[in-house]
């Protein structure tokens, strides 16, 4: 049996995919996530084969979840399901970790596959996603420098939730940090990025592809 853990924001989307995979008789959900700061705990907790994760999570973005998640001793399969086939999302994704890549507009037996083959210890990649890992090997698979890359972890999340609109009282008591902290990390996140408002914020996380396009 095939345990899976489902991270997705969308209450009818997760209902829609759990009914694609329990139909099937060697998979199994075992746990449902909407929150992206909540995906590594639950993952520790159930020891899923794969988490299905979507990249568009609240408190925190998927490349990060990812980031998080295959670095631990326990290192968990990860299957991306989103809607984006962008090179930066699809790059992002591998290089944080993730085993397969699968886009929204796939079909239902293509997810089935990808899941069953990442559990098995493959690799999978919708061809569209293929497609633009051949354009970015091709390309040379360029290194740009990121300001993101010089952030810590926690960071990290204060410049998400900063972006989703969270006053720092709010931040303060998602992340179980002093007023204090947050602050300190809300200037550091200003600085490292040569970010000045809030407004600034939100437009370096929609181009980061940590929130999305307006």
């Amino acid at each position: 049996m095939i345990t899976v853990l489902l991270a997705e924001d969308h209450a009818i989307v997760r209902e829609g995919i759990r009914k694609v995979l329990e139909s099937e008789p060697d998979i199994k959900v075992v746990g449902e996530i909407d929150d992206g700061l909540r995906v590594a705990d639950a993952a520790n907790e159930l020891s899923p084969d794969v988490v299905l994760l979507d990249l568009g999570l609240p408190g925190l973005h998927g490349l990060e979840v990812i980031r998080r998640m295959t670095r631990r001793p326990a290192a968990t399969n990860v299957v991306v399901l989103s809607m984006h086939a962008h090179e930066d999302y699809v790059l992002g994704a591998f290089r944080n970790g993730a085993a397969g890549y699968v886009v929204k507009g796939a079909s239902s037996r293509e997810l089935v596959d990808a899941i069953r083959r990442v559990a098995g210890g493959g690799r999978y990649a919708s061809p569209d996603v293929a497609n633009h890992l051949v354009a970015a090997f091709l390309h040379g698979g360029e290194n740009v420098s990121d300001l993101y890359e010089t952030l810590t972890c926690r960071e990290r999340e204060v410049l998400q939730l900063i972006a989703e609109g969270h006053s720092n009282a709010s931040i303060a008591a998602r992340l179980c940090i002093s007023l204090r902290t947050v602050e300190t990390h809300r200037s550091n996140v200003l600085r490292k990025l040569d970010l000045r408002t809030t407004t600034e914020v939100v437009r370096f996380a929609i181009r980061r592809g940590i929130l999305p396009p307006e």
